[in-house]
């Protein structure tokens, strides 16, 4: 087995998607940006979810919000939904797993809010009555996506956002995930705070 090979297949394959995604995607990731500092501006704040990896991308951009991404900064108001174990644990067993982020967007969710969620697949059945409890509460959605957007994708209203990454498997797209939310990150300091570089 030629272990340099496997690796380098990875970087290429990584490299290509990344470069699809630039294509397809800059615009969509802009307009993210520009949504979600419209919301912080008047005032709201930023709910994030998704399972597994995804679950991971969601606190990464709390995190992010919070502390800081590269400038310094005050704190911006962002939640993830993830990371709440007993909240996550009660809820699955007194209803079902379905209701874990539905009844926290219902909880805490206001109208102008912004609802941010990242799947790789869109077909996670507790993402699906998070979208619906995010329009009942007048939040806007950005989906970040990959695949054909799923089951998700077609529930989307006209004011959301769908961020789908044009490739199949589940790594590469929470690879290229990692550089929206970052390049989101970034675009959110720059449009809040300035541009230090001009």
């Amino acid at each position: 087995m030629d272990t340099t090979s496997i690796v380098r297949e990875h970087f290429e394959e990584s490299i290509k998607v990344k470069e699809k995604s630039l294509n397809i995607l800059s615009g969509q990731v802009a307009r993210a940006a520009e949504t979600i500092h419209a919301a912080l501006i008047s005032g709201h704040k930023i709910l994030t979810c998704g399972n597994g990896g995804s679950a991971g991308d969601a606190a990464h951009f709390s995190s992010e919000m919070i502390n800081r991404y590269e400038m310094e900064r005050p704190a911006l108001p962002a939640i993830a939904l993830t990371t709440d174990t007993p909240t996550l644990t009660s809820i699955s067993n007194d209803y079902s797993y379905e209701k874990i982020f539905e009844r926290q967007v219902r909880a805490i969710g206001l109208q102008g809010d912004i609802l941010l969620m990242f799947t790789t697949s869109g077909n996670s059945a507790n993402l699906l009555p998070a979208l619906q409890a995010a329009h009942d509460r007048g939040l806007k959605t950005i989906a970040v996506s990959g695949k054909d957007g799923g089951k998700l994708a077609p529930l989307l209203a006209e004011h959301d956002l769908e961020i789908r990454v044009p490739a199949e498997k589940t790594a590469r797209i929470q690879e290229t995930h990692l550089v929206i939310i970052h390049s989101i990150c970034d675009l959110i300091d720059k449009l809040l705070f300035g541009n230090p570089n001009e």
